[in-house]
């Protein structure tokens, strides 16, 4: 399950940590764990605020509105949403993917000196399946490159125990039963042009490269030895 993290102090009085919006309704929006400003110079400050505050709180406020107005959601999980999406309206299946996939999102990535390394298990693991670390990251820029329009890369542990790279449409996930290739994230990167126009501008090739300077291995370890743990 997406478990929102704890503020962090900003380095930069100027820019605090972000705060979860106050709002009603059964799902929030989780704290970034860090300040909009800590990603620098890979991602920047106004394009994090913009992510975190507006779009994502977009999903989490739609979400909201469209659990409350059907009876027979009532109670039931952000997980559970996602699993069933295909059995779910168009409202339900992009708002729920929207906000776990952000949700997923924020907690992949760290500042500077908080970002870690691959654990042993992990790093023999891409070895295994990609040869390299540098193929993998060749093969998951490929797939973030290679999605037509707007959607997600992803790193999973697919339904045989192995890592693999595939992409979503969309605010699709890999946990969704729509899923054209089905496991559990591991790593995900979105490639929405609002995840790196201000900066990027059309150049997502160039984002996907700098954006490994941002991940948070740690996490990101702790990712893979839950989903093989099953």
């Amino acid at each position: 399950m997406v478990q929102p993290v704890a503020a962090q102090a900003s380095s930069d009085a100027a820019t605090p940590a972000a705060p979860a919006a106050a709002q009603t309704g059964a799902f929030k929006l989780p704290e970034l764990g860090y300040a909009y400003d800590a990603l620098q110079p890979t991602i920047d400050a106004q394009t994090m605020e913009l992510h975190h505050s507006k779009h994502h709180q977009a999903y989490v406020t739609a979400l909201n509105g469209a659990v409350e107005a059907d009876a027979a959601l009532a109670g039931k999980t952000l997980e559970e949403l996602v699993a069933t999406a295909g059995q779910q309206s168009a409202t339900i299946r992009n708002n729920a993917g929207g906000h776990w996939n952000h949700s997923f999102f924020w907690q992949i990535m760290a500042p500077e000196g908080q970002r870690g390394e691959p654990s042993p298990e992990l790093k023999a693991a891409i070895d295994a399946s990609f040869g390299s670390m540098d193929a993998f990251k060749e093969a998951f820029n490929k797939a973030g490159t290679g999605r037509f329009g707007s959607g997600w890369a992803w790193l999973i542990v697919n339904d045989a125990g192995e890592l693999a790279v595939t992409s979503t449409p969309n605010q699709d996930n890999p946990l969704m039963d729509i899923a054209e290739t089905r496991g559990k994230p591991v790593i995900g990167n979105d490639v929405w042009e609002h995840a790196y126009y201000l900066k990027y501008n059309n150049r997502r090739a160039d984002y996907l490269k700098a954006w490994w300077d941002t991940v948070n291995w740690t996490k990101v370890s702790e990712n893979y030895a839950a989903a093989v743990a099953g």
